[in-house]
């Protein structure tokens, strides 16, 4: 990595994650028992942040953690991964987001979470000018909806304003059920030069279960380019409504899908970053998504 290469910088939500396998029922009253554990750095911003670093990335973290044993670990874990943490807010007055991740027989997880100092976050963390100071090329928003400091009819000026300096912004969705009414989503398409979510995401948004047609409302909200994430059938790449299907390879060993939207986010943004077109980036997507559903967690550090 060299101190003079173009950065990417993430900002989204950060956790420790607690993920159990296998687990498909939860009975009220009874306990229940799960053959497997992995306890790792998670949130959508972290796992973004630590895929970007493993490929080689210079990335800066933007979020919010508490001032906890929890913030210990991600800090540490941040910092053997090399990614810098100046615009990574400590909050002494609240604890650090926690997920417990259930992963059922179908690889799917479900999670029980607290946001703790997630909640901060918010558009006054930071200035696009200091970005841009520091030779950042990429804004990358990551988890929008559990963060409701960002659901602020100000942060589209923060977008704007990134974008006219020349910082090329991205923002991926994550299930929430603020979902249900994006009123603060659809006047950040047009200052988004990439916009993600996945297929069930796409569905709640617009109402189209098909990606052709939800891409065609996200373009007419104003987004440029577009990409609905497939899962194991790849992606749907659609730039100005002219869309195409890009597969994934099958991957045989499928453990746990955690993180993986967020793994083909840093894919797509390290191999934008180098300079690829998108469809050649969001294959490095899927190639990157791929790898992480063979292990339990969201992340894999070592």
């Amino acid at each position: 990595m060299s101190e003079n290469q173009q950065a990417i910088a993430v900002l989204g939500n950060v956790t420790l994650d607690i993920i159990c396998k296998t687990v498909d029922d939860v009975p009220r009253k009874d306990s229940i028992a799960f053959q497997e554990a992995a306890v790792t750095p998670g949130g959508c911003g972290s796992n973004t942040a630590i895929g970007l670093a493993g490929q080689g990335e210079r990335v800066y973290l933007i979020a919010c953690t508490g001032d906890d044993e929890v913030a210990e670990i991600l800090y540490r874990t941040w910092a053997e991964m090399g990614i810098d943490t100046r615009f990574v807010q400590r909050k002494k007055e609240l604890g650090s987001g926690i997920s417990v991740g259930l992963v059922d027989s179908e690889y799917q997880p479900r999670f029980i979470h607290t946001s703790g100092a997630n909640a901060e976050l918010g558009k006054h963390s930071f200035e696009p000018d200091e970005l841009k100071e520091q030779q950042v090329q990429f804004l990358h928003i990551a988890g929008y909806f559990v963060l409701p400091g960002l659901l602020d009819p100000g942060f589209v000026d923060v977008l704007n304003k990134a974008q006219q300096i020349g910082i090329f912004t991205s923002l991926d969705v994550v299930t929430s059920p603020a979902m249900e009414n994006p009123r603060f989503l659809w006047p950040l398409l047009p200052f988004l030069d990439l916009f993600l979510c996945n297929r069930r995401e796409a569905e709640i948004l617009t109402s189209y279960g098909d990606p052709k047609s939800a891409s065609t409302e996200f373009h007419a909200r104003g987004a440029d380019a577009v990409v609905i994430k497939l899962g194991a059938e790849g992606c749907w790449l659609s730039v100005l409504d002219q869309g195409v299907h890009i597969p994934a390879p099958p991957v045989e060993n499928v453990i746990d899908t955690t993180g993986a939207g967020d793994a083909f986010a840093a894919g797509t943004l390290a191999a934008l970053r180098k300079g690829q077109e998108l469809p050649a980036a969001c294959q490095a997507g899927i190639q990157l998504g791929s790898r992480t559903v063979q292990f339990l967690g969201a992340v894999k550090t070592s």
